[in-house]
């Protein structure tokens, strides 16, 4: 059964940048998706530091890989973690297009080297960070820093 919030007018995801990949998409209008899960994948670099956009209705009161809990909450919610413990700011939404909206522009901005990630974390991880660098098409790694 599906979330009458949710219809399929609604799920109008625009085109994503080729580094996104729709991780996991729900039928209650939830969204998750993962940035080059072909690097982040347990050998190269740990599967935790996947970066991830999650859009979700009601917000989420749990960390990236367990389930969110039930909410009275009818906004939608966008967030870009690092790693379960690293993440930018929650945004909310009135509207699940809205929501979407934003998830697009938050990949395309991460995919451009336009999110200071390094301004996310209390404690540098340098090797991190140039990879992410390599991947993403900021300029480079001191202009992201701000040095």
């Amino acid at each position: 059964m599906t979330d009458p919030a949710v219809d399929a007018d609604s799920d109008a995801l625009s085109p994503l940048p080729d580094g996104w990949d729709v991780w996991n998409r729900s039928e209650d209008g939830r969204l998750v998706l993962a940035y080059r899960p072909d690097v982040f994948d347990g050998d190269a670099f740990p599967a935790a530091c996947l970066p991830t956009l999650y859009l979700t209705h009601g917000k989420r009161t749990r960390r990236p890989g367990t389930n969110p809990t039930s909410t009275a909450d009818d906004d939608w919610y966008v967030n870009l973690y690092l790693e379960p413990d690293v993440s930018a700011d929650t945004e909310r939404f009135a509207t699940r297009e809205a929501a979407l909206e934003r998830v697009g522009e938050l990949a395309w901005a991460f995919d451009g080297g336009e999110i200071d990630y390094r301004g996310l974390y209390q404690v540098p991880r340098e090797t991190y960070f140039e990879r992410l660098d390599e991947l993403t098409s900021g300029d480079d790694a001191e202009t992201a820093s701000g040095e």
